[in-house]
């Protein structure tokens, strides 16, 4: 029998950024994320009999070319628990893909689910948290709903996200602010790897990471709203100083998203919760509270026409369906 698994979306507000080993895709640092229940992805694995494995993606069936991460990361799966089952994908993607909306965080943590329920390996949380980062490091936290932290690790078995609270009391909303929802120039992963090799601060922000971590996981204890913003904020910021500062320097930024964060500033000028995040991509994700969001989200849409706003909250780790 196979069911459908349902992965959520996380934003990261203490960011992963840059990878001390590739292949295993551990990161130089931990990192800290939310999971929200706007964007998801559900797929479902079916054995079939055949020597390849087939891959539908919203219901196109993809290219060798267009599937190779994926195909590779099946491979690793066989390899992991020693079958040589294929299998038929069907995985539906509910995020803009590309964008700096984390949909690799969903798809690989929905795929890892999928295999689970299929080939009834009876993983744990932890360990399906393992698998899913081997095709995406930001999948391993979307295992698990609410604040989540992957700690770095320093092999396969060590790197992994454990949950810090995944139904929190807290009076949290994240406001989208979608520019495009085209692919990103400048994958992340290409990125994150120009990053680290010419960034001259790019040994601060391990530092600036390791310091955040703790601090914003003390204000998520004490339900400290402002702490939870300013630090989220500040390390978005500092992440893409690393980008800006990269040789030759890059930014994920459109002009749009520079006006997004004067607008946010502006707003805390008139007394209302509203905090800049950001991934790699242009599109902006305001940290509000339930009472800021709509004053937040008509301020934004009557300044900017042209762009998208989405609702998303606090989400829910791994679901069947």
């Amino acid at each position: 029998m196979t069911r459908t698994a349902r992965a959520y979306t996380n934003i990261a507000l203490i960011k992963y950024w840059g990878k001390k080993n590739q292949q295993l895709k551990l990161p130089y640092t931990n990192s800290l994320s939310l999971t929200l229940d706007r964007f998801y992805t559900d797929t479902k694995a079916t054995i079939i009999n055949a020597d390849k494995d087939i891959v539908y993606l919203n219901d196109k069936l993809l290219d060798n070319t267009q599937n190779k991460r994926i195909l590779n990361y099946l491979e690793t799966i066989r390899n992991f628990y020693s079958f040589s089952d294929h299998f038929q994908i069907d995985s539906v993607n509910h995020v803009p893909t590309s964008a700096g909306f984390a949909s690799s965080a969903s798809g690989f943590a929905a795929l890892a689910a999928a295999i689970n329920e299929t080939k009834k390996l009876n993983l744990s949380r932890r360990e399906m948290s393992i698998l899913a980062r081997n095709g995406s490091g930001s999948a391993s936290r979307s295992i698990y709903g609410g604040f989540v932290e992957w700690q770095a690790g320093h092999d396969n078995a060590s790197s992994f996200a454990v949950p810090i609270d995944e139904t929190p009391d807290i009076d949290l909303s994240l406001l989208s602010v979608v520019i495009n929802q085209h692919s990103k120039k400048i994958s992340s992963t290409v990125g994150m790897e120009n990053s680290v090799k010419s960034s001259p601060f790019y040994p601060n922000w391990v530092t600036l990471v390791s310091s955040e971590i703790k601090e914003i996981k003390q204000a998520i204890a004490q339900k400290d709203l402002q702490k939870i913003g300013e630090i989220s904020e500040h390390n978005a910021m500092s992440m893409h100083a690393l980008t800006l500062s990269a040789d030759p320097s890059f930014t994920y930024f459109a002009p749009e998203t520079i006006r997004i964060i004067q607008l946010i500033q502006e707003l805390r000028r008139k007394g209302l919760f509203a905090y800049a995040t950001i991934d790699a991509g242009p599109n902006v994700k305001i940290i509000c509270t339930k009472e800021s969001l709509p004053k937040v989200q008509t301020y934004i849409e009557q300044q900017l026409s042209d762009v998208t706003t989405v609702v998303a909250n606090i989400g829910p780790g791994i679901q069947y369906i």
